[in-house]
């Protein structure tokens, strides 16, 4: 005789309220024997979100929403997956590892069922239930481990071009932005916004960004200085491009790249000079020396 899935929710929710606690544990004592589904967590950790996600699976099932619809729809369900997910994420585990500590939850969950009733059917239609349940949360859980993942590697990638583009200050109004390497859109941006905030903290009038480091200025990276420039006049300082080497300048005329608006030098001693004529130091400089 079938069970109808009306029933077999009945059950599921009896057996993880009424041993709730028997269901944490179990769930707890299967992660903690297999080493790579728990990751760097502790037990009280894993005890924590046992209790949350088992709540709210029973809580989730006691509504009126289809099964399939559970896991993304009930909220408290959906948050604790994510939440147990995304602490996955910085512990180290592997996205197969939690997905696999989620689905270790069936095999505690039906425990607890046949502890309620030793009827087959219902046993087969629990199982059914909890498989569906529990894979989608599995599913969830795998996708927001990736999605937490990729964030984590474009915030490191944004520190990264952060460390790799300092802003230093050179002279009193005068900064310096040393670039090496390719200077694509995504560094640019970084460039840009870095240099523009010291701009505003420090007062800046020049801002000198050296290229001696860049191996090859084409369009793409001359649009991306030309950008630059125009941001740091808008704040009112002045730019100077240094680190013109006669390679770079021989590419850049052969490409018909229209530099003449901007102040370029050889080197970055040179602009050093140039910018302190444009902040007058030159010439305080020399009426203290007289």
């Amino acid at each position: 005789m079938s069970v109808s899935e009306a029933t077999a929710r009945r059950r599921v929710v009896k057996a993880l309220r009424g041993s709730a606690g028997t269901v944490a544990d179990r769930w707890v004592e299967l992660q903690l024997a297999q080493e790579e589904l728990r990751a760097d967590i502790s037990e009280h950790e894993l005890r924590q979100e046992a209790d949350a996600l088992i709540t709210a699976l029973a809580e989730g099932l006691d509504t009126a929403l289809p099964v399939s619809q559970v896991v993304n729809s009930y909220a408290e369900l959906h948050q604790a997956v994510v939440d147990l997910s995304l602490r996955r994420v910085r512990g180290g585990a592997t996205p197969t590892a939690t997905s696999l500590a989620v689905l270790a939850l069936k095999e505690a969950v039906l425990e607890a069922v046949q502890s309620f009733t030793d009827d087959t059917a219902e046993l087969f239609a629990a199982a059914l239930l909890v498989n569906r349940l529990l894979d989608a949360a599995g599913a969830l859980s795998f996708d927001t481990y990736v999605a937490g993942r990729e964030e984590i590697i474009a915030r490191q990638s944004r520190q990264l071009l952060e460390l790799s583009t300092p802003v230093v200050r050179l002279w009193r109004h005068v900064l310096a932005v040393p670039l090496i390497g390719t200077l694509d859109t995504a560094r640019t941006q970084v460039v840009l916004e870095s240099l523009l905030r010291t701009i505003q903290e420090d007062r800046a009038q020049v801002a000198i960004i050296d290229i001696t480091g860049v191996p090859t200025v084409d369009t793409a990276v001359a649009q991306h200085l030309m950008q630059t420039v125009n941001a740091v006049r808008l704040m009112g300082a002045e730019c100077v491009i240094s680190g013109i080497r006669p390679s770079i300048a021989r590419t850049i005329a052969q490409l018909g790249i229209d530099l003449s608006r901007i102040r370029t030098r050889a080197s970055l001693a040179d602009a050093l000079s140039e910018a302190l004529e444009l902040t007058g130091e030159s010439a305080r400089r020399a009426a203290v020396s007289r």
